[in-house]
Formats: C-alpha cells, structure tokens, sequence
C-alpha cells in the first residue's frame, strides 16, 4: 500500500458571486459549479473581497463544495 504525504490539491480559477462574511464567500467556477471559498487564516486580516473578482481555489477533488483562496482577488 503507498502511502501518499502531499494532500491531493487541485487549482481553479473561479469568481466571487457573493461575500458571506470576513473570511468566507460564495464563488462560481467557469462551468456554473457554486461553492464556498474561504481565506487562510493568515491572509483574511487586510484583503476587502469584491463581487465579480476573479480569483485562484485550491480545492479537492474529492469535495468539490468548499475551496480554499490562494491568491489575493482583484477585478480584472
């Protein structure tokens, strides 16, 4: 049996559709997929997250209903 160290991890671009509250909000990927995205705990403190900003989730493959930001949203 192999055993598997890095968690299985997969990046997609996605757009904020609506903001929950400080650290979380909802998101929509390019294929009309909803979910919630939510920020490290590190990088919540000074980012103002914008309708439409077109954002980076890391997400598993195996719960397509929650991902995780990785990159600072911005409007493009």
């Amino acid at each position: 049996m192999a055993c598997m160290d890095k968690k299985e991890t997969i990046l997609l671009d996605a757009r904020l559709i609506s903001v929950i509250d400080n650290n979380a909000f909802g998101a929509e990927l390019r294929n009309g997929h909803r979910f919630v995205a939510f920020f490290r705990r590190s990088n919540a403190g000074d980012i103002k997250p914008e309708v439409d900003a077109q954002i980076t989730v890391e997400m598993s493959p195996y719960d397509m209903s929650k991902g995780r930001l990785v990159n600072k949203p911005g409007k493009q």
